[in-house]
């Protein structure tokens, strides 16, 4: 630990994160509660969605070194004191994707030629964390809060609880039991002749909607069920629909949905903070319809809300002090 008369100096944390759609490392700087990071997404051919894991390791072995450079180019590291990675989606066994083997070797390489920790987390925890720097919430790490991840392999609603050895304990109280979230929105984007990933262009697409259709979400105690709002989004495009319309309704239907997943969460577990995390949450038609029902809900900004490695790096700080500097 490196420390002034009682007092945390200035330290420097790397953090990788290689999920299957983006290769991120980050470094958090102590000294002026700052993140510096570099990312890229892997490139997916047109018409498809998504990666086979050996594609997304080899991408993944290609970029690496690339953003490490861009971001050491940015941010010369002075004081690096760890490093953390992520190496599995969730904090739940039986959690594995071979695409983070990749950040785990380099973060190891690193580690063991500096002589310095290497600390191991989860993606999705990496997620939240990120999250709650971005909303300026990392005070949160001491008390329970409810916290949703929602992206392309998450729609999970999670209970998250201080943990002396995961920084946050995360329970999973809702998920949904077929199509993701994001899933939903790469489907309904490709259906309407977007290129993977398709939020950005399916949010576009649906500012101009003109017509938009009434949603009940289907929840089943905690969960939610998704794929047969993907089947509606195919039935209006054979019917002639605009596909502004479309997409209105795709987003529609997640923004609705979370809301129902989110009373329920508030209905057991009272009045607690809540925050948003993962790149769904940071479409503005989704994200502004939550913040009419709930107010108080936190969200991170759309940087720190798709895939990203500041979270990561947060997590080996956090690891090391076990608090942020005064």
């Amino acid at each position: 630990m490196t420390v002034n008369q009682g007092k945390i100096i200035m330290a420097e944390f790397l953090g990788i994160d290689t999920s299957n759609y983006t290769t991120s490392v980050a470094v958090y700087d102590n000294d002026n509660n700052k993140i510096y990071q570099s990312k890229k997404l892997l490139p997916v051919k047109s018409g498809s969605a998504g990666l086979r894991q050996s594609d997304a390791v080899f991408h993944h072995t290609r970029q690496l070194p690339e953003m490490m450079e861009e971001l050491f180019s940015v941010h010369p590291v002075e004081n690096l004191k760890g490093v953390s990675v992520s190496v599995r989606p969730r904090n739940t066994e039986g959690s594995y994707m071979p695409c983070f083997l990749c950040g785990e070797g380099l973060g190891r390489s690193i580690s063991a030629m500096n002589k310095i920790p290497l600390y191991r987390t989860s993606h999705q925890t990496g997620h939240i964390l990120s999250a709650l720097y971005s909303a300026d919430r990392l005070s949160l790490i001491k008390e329970n809060f409810i916290a949703f991840h929602v992206s392309g392999g998450t729609t999970d609603c999670l209970l998250c609880k201080p943990s002396e050895t995961d920084i946050i304990d995360i329970i999973q109280v809702g998920t949904s039991l077929d199509l993701k979230a994001g899933q939903l929105v790469d489907r309904g984007g490709l259906m309407l002749g977007l290129k993977f990933p398709c939020g950005i262009e399916l949010e576009k697409l649906a500012y101009n909607a003109d017509s938009h259709y009434k949603i009940k979400p289907v929840l089943k105690d905690s969960d939610c069920c998704l794929s047969g709002f993907e089947n509606k989004c195919r039935k209006m495009l054979a019917d002639g629909e605009r596909s502004e319309n479309i997409a209105g309704y795709c987003l529609d239907t997640i923004a609705e949905t979370i809301i129902s997943m989110t009373s329920e969460a508030v209905r057991i577990y009272g009045d607690i903070p809540i925050v948003f995390a993962g790149g769904v949450m940071s479409d503005r038609i989704i994200r502004q319809k939550i913040i009419s029902r709930f107010g108080k809900a936190d969200f991170a900004e759309p940087e720190f809300s798709c895939d990203n490695a500041s979270g990561v790096a947060i997590y080996g700080y956090l690891k090391n002090y076990g608090e942020l500097k005064k």
